[in-house]
């Protein structure tokens, strides 16, 4: 289980990477916009200009994702739930938790909820 100094560490690596992700997203957003006023010389053009706008919608979605997944982390460091695994109710192991911050199961719960997925 994770001590108080080591919830206070990935807490700031959580907002952190909270920040990056919002700025991705906008990122994301911003090339979309551009890419819908780029101008088609040829279906060539046409074909890159739709592929790369899919390619970073998708990008900015998976990126939405993670980031309401770091929230609700976040809320969990602020009820004093986090690092408790929410199938179990046991410790996530501190390696786990400094892989994936935001990791709401333990490694044996994930693997079960993953097959149940």
């Amino acid at each position: 289980m994770a001590n108080t100094k080591q919830v206070v560490e990935l807490k700031q690596i959580l907002l952190d990477k909270k920040e990056l992700i919002i700025k991705n997203i906008q990122g994301s957003r911003d090339s979309i916009d551009c890419l819908k006023n780029s101008e088609c010389k040829d279906e060539y053009d046409y074909a890159e200009i739709s592929s790369d706008s899919f390619k970073e919608g998708i990008i900015a979605n998976q990126q939405v994702k993670e980031l309401e997944e770091i929230e609700d982390a976040l809320k969990r460091v602020d009820n004093g739930t986090y690092g408790t695994c929410e199938m179990c109710d046991e410790s996530i192991a501190i390696g786990r938790l400094r892989a994936k911050p935001f990791a709401k199961f333990c490694t044996p719960c994930r693997e079960i909820y993953e097959v149940e997925k």
